[in-house]
């Protein structure tokens, strides 16, 4: 499951690099740095729990009960809500949908890179 996710980030990054993705130029700009930094560290955790507990039977084990099974639909309608908003974005169904895999495998990795990646343009449309 890491390889498809680096190589999902690997492909992310290289068709959506932009000259503004890392720089600074206005202190509203800290929020891409925080997005990044959640990013980098959720990442990591996730790899640290992927290293003491089997994702799948996690899983299995949450779906047994009531609250877990809620948890987890609540997460994929986040998910879900966050493939409109990238729609909605983008303009373009089938960037969505190209987003739309990794969004329902890494959830909110794949949420926090997305908006990591298109800070400057997300927040441009908000204060435009």
């Amino acid at each position: 499951m890491w390889l498809v996710f680096a190589i999902f980030v690997a492909c992310a990054l290289y068709f959506n690099w932009h000259s503004r993705l890392l720089t600074y130029n206005a202190p509203i700009d800290v929020g891409k740095y925080l997005i990044w930094m959640a990013f980098i560290g959720f990442a990591g955790y996730t790899f640290y729990c992927s290293s003491k507990e089997n994702l799948f039977k996690t899983i299995k084990k949450m779906s047994e009960w009531f609250w877990g099974r809620q948890a987890l639909l609540d997460l994929y309608i986040g998910s879900l809500l966050v493939v409109f908003i990238i729609y909605l974005h983008s303009g373009s169904i089938t960037i969505a949908l190209l987003w739309l895999i990794p969004c329902l495998l890494f959830v909110n990795l794949a949420t926090l890179l997305y908006f990591a990646i298109h800070y400057n343009s997300i927040i441009e449309k908000f204060i435009s």
